[in-house]
């Protein structure tokens, strides 16, 4: 829009075949383009039927700026807050630059305090990611081209490194953690790989089209993070009151349903393809929680509580 803005203001008649052209899209997408700036922004574009071109048939100074309201200005603070997790990581630099040039496109007219929005505000977050930026631009290229791409992974579990060929489909951030969401064409599988973990990834020059049916959210549908199952498998645990009051103050997972217990405590009830993540979770919560099922996820808290006294159970 700004390219067509400066070709109204020189009166060179553009047009929408030679626009699409010109800036390698469609003349649909030049049209409602067009269509924007003659409804939505109030500029006085017309058709020139002499020249066969579009033209400005008032003197427009300036592309029009964005105007927000106070409340928008906040909640674009807030976010920029957000991003605060990434101070010190390859991504400070690139998301400053965003926030400046979004800055820049606002008007005056909103009148406010930016100093008392700083001290009023603030995000704190454990465990930052250590995802490598030059990795993170080379996989987000490949998820929006759906080009093919290799790279040297190591598993969590996994002794060495190995070499993965994968159509990347999506990437995630999840519990401040990047994630990318592929077909691993070696396994001939959907799967998750941890963006720090990714070494030396590189195009290989195939394309691929992303399958219609592919939804993140159907395939993190049963995970209580990024762990996914083909089973489901009900899990109910227990809480005191002291932590059933914390527990009630957040949605951990769309399946859950709280049944309020008489002594103040509650039972969490989940649906869940993966206990892996949920068993760290409870164990976080010490004493203040107790699985009641299944049978299988309390045999496995037993044994790692015998594990616990055995390395905690004798004095110093």
């Amino acid at each position: 829009m700004m390219q067509l803005h400066a070709r109204l203001q020189a009166r060179k008649f553009p047009n929408c075949r030679k626009l699409a052209l010109e800036l390698e899209v469609s003349e649909k997408t030049i049209q409602r383009d067009i269509d924007f700036m003659r409804y939505q922004l109030g500029l006085p574009i017309e058709y020139d039927q002499l020249h066969f071109g579009f033209v400005y048939t008032e003197p427009v100074t300036s592309f029009p700026t964005i105007q927000v309201s106070e409340g928008e200005i906040v909640a674009l603070f807030i976010a920029q807050k957000a991003l605060q997790q990434y101070h010190g990581t390859p991504f400070e630099g690139p998301l400053r630059a965003a926030f400046k040039k979004i800055g820049h496109g606002l008007n005056d007219k909103v009148s406010f305090s930016w100093s008392e929005l700083d001290s009023a505000i603030s995000f704190r977050n454990v465990g930052q990611s250590e995802a490598d930026l030059q990795v993170f631009e080379i996989l987000s290229h490949a998820v929006l081209d759906s080009g093919e791409i290799e790279f040297r992974y190591r598993k969590l579990k996994g002794a060495e490194a190995e070499t993965r060929r994968v159509r990347p489909y999506h990437l995630g951030c999840v519990d401040h953690q990047w994630y990318l969401f592929g077909f691993d064409l070696s396994r001939q599988q959907l799967r998750t790989f941890a963006l720090p973990r990714i070494r030396e990834p590189r195009r290989t020059g195939a394309r691929f089209r992303r399958p219609a049916n592919f939804s993140i959210g159907k395939f993190l549908d049963s995970s209580f993070g990024i762990f996914e199952g083909n089973d489901r498998t009900t899990v109910r645990i227990c809480f005191t009151p002291f932590a059933a009051q914390l527990v009630r103050e957040r949605t951990w997972h769309h399946s859950q349903k709280i049944k309020e217990l008489p002594n103040g405590g509650l039972e969490l009830h989940l649906e869940l393809g993966s206990l892996e993540e949920i068993e760290r979770w409870i164990l976080s919560w010490g004493d203040q929680a107790e699985v009641l099922e299944p049978a299988t996820l309390r045999r496995r808290l037993h044994d790692l509580g015998k594990k616990f006294v055995a390395t905690y159970g004798t004095s110093a």
